[in-house]
């Protein structure tokens, strides 16, 4: 893992989902902090931190393992790394906590059952990675 001062997230996102990886670019490019490093569901990072039982429930799009060792999935996830994005990215966040998670949950599920039709898939498990974030990202550890 690459080596930060600041508590580190990790993103985990379905590699093979458009809407994962532009999530993902989404992060790099609008984060103050740096304080988020990246893999896919499928990697050994996921593996190694996600034990099996968890990782059978959980849904295969966007999973946040956060630096105190918390699991947060669906809208939990989202506002988590909006707060964590930091700027309009965290006032958004913190208008959409106020929200019902029943309600918020909803949203997900739907753009989550829609976002294959709606996004192309990615022609590789990973986006393209400038050099400059490729430490961030988790492949095999």
């Amino acid at each position: 893992m690459a080596s930060f001062s600041k508590p580190r997230d990790i993103l985990f996102y379905d590699g093979s989902c458009g809407l994962c990886h532009a999530s993902v670019k989404f992060v790099l490019k609008h984060e103050r902090e740096n304080n988020t490093d990246f893999s896919p569901l499928g990697s050994e990072a996921f593996r190694s931190r996600v034990n099996e039982a968890q990782r059978s429930v959980l849904p295969d799009s966007l999973v946040v393992w956060t630096s105190d060792g918390r699991l947060l999935v669906k809208s939990a996830a989202v506002v988590h790394l909006g707060r964590r994005l930091g700027g309009f990215w965290k006032v958004l966040a913190n208008v959409g906590n106020l929200l019902p998670d029943f309600l918020l949950d909803a949203v997900y599920d739907f753009i989550a059952r829609n976002r294959q039709k709606v996004f192309k898939k990615p022609d590789g498990a990973c986006p393209m990675i400038p050099p400059q974030h490729r430490p961030r990202f988790l492949l095999d550890e």
